[in-house]
């Protein structure tokens, strides 16, 4: 029976076990090109994160087979890259609005064990997600790897998100999207 819920401090090992599984150092260039996360969140951040309510969780029994990162911009401003975006927002818009630390929020990493990608758990944990985070900000913002196929493909084919944004950090090359979050996840592919 699969569940989808909020992290508890109990759920911590779990999480970081399946982000050593997927996270992008730990692999071999061909297990990149199946999906991979970048950020190393440690057990301090990870116990933040969860105080805030922005770690949301997929588990099949016990066993945790997704996680997902939501938070606002001072919980992520202590990464670089994630300052990085902040300060493109004045030259971005999504339908026809200005970006702002106040109208959106930072969604991700997300990360899915890959024996259970492409069965619909992306959506059921983001919509979770999404119905606690559309009551304060109406637009969600990323950044994907543009050698991450395999999660551009996912969030823009199966959730709607758009490309809004190209930007470099240490060498590698982003795409900066965003998404409308009144609008339900379930009903997309």
């Amino acid at each position: 029976m699969f569940t989808y819920q909020l992290a508890t401090n109990q759920d911590i090992p779990g999480v970081l076990n399946l982000q050593e599984q997927n996270l992008a150092s730990n692999l071999t260039e061909e297990e990149r090109k199946r999906g991979f996360v970048t950020t190393p969140f440690t057990e301090a951040q990870l116990r933040e994160i969860i105080s805030l309510n922005g770690l949301y969780i997929a588990k099949n029994q016990q066993k945790i087979i997704a996680y997902l990162f939501a938070g606002s911009w001072d919980y992520f401003s202590q990464w670089e890259i994630f300052n990085l975006m902040v300060s493109r927002f004045r030259h971005l818009s999504f339908q026809d609005q200005s970006i702002t630390t106040q109208n959106s929020f930072q969604y991700g990493p997300v990360c899915i064990d890959i024996q259970y990608r492409g069965l619909g758990h992306f959506n059921q944990l983001f919509e979770i997600m999404r119905l606690a985070y559309v009551r304060k900000y109406p637009i969600s913002v990323t950044f994907i790897n543009k050698v991450n196929q395999i999660s551009t493909a996912a969030h823009t084919r199966k959730l709607g998100w758009q490309i809004i944004d190209e930007f470099q950090f240490n060498n590698q090359e982003y795409y900066g999207l965003a998404l409308d979050m009144s609008q339900s996840v379930l009903t997309q592919k």
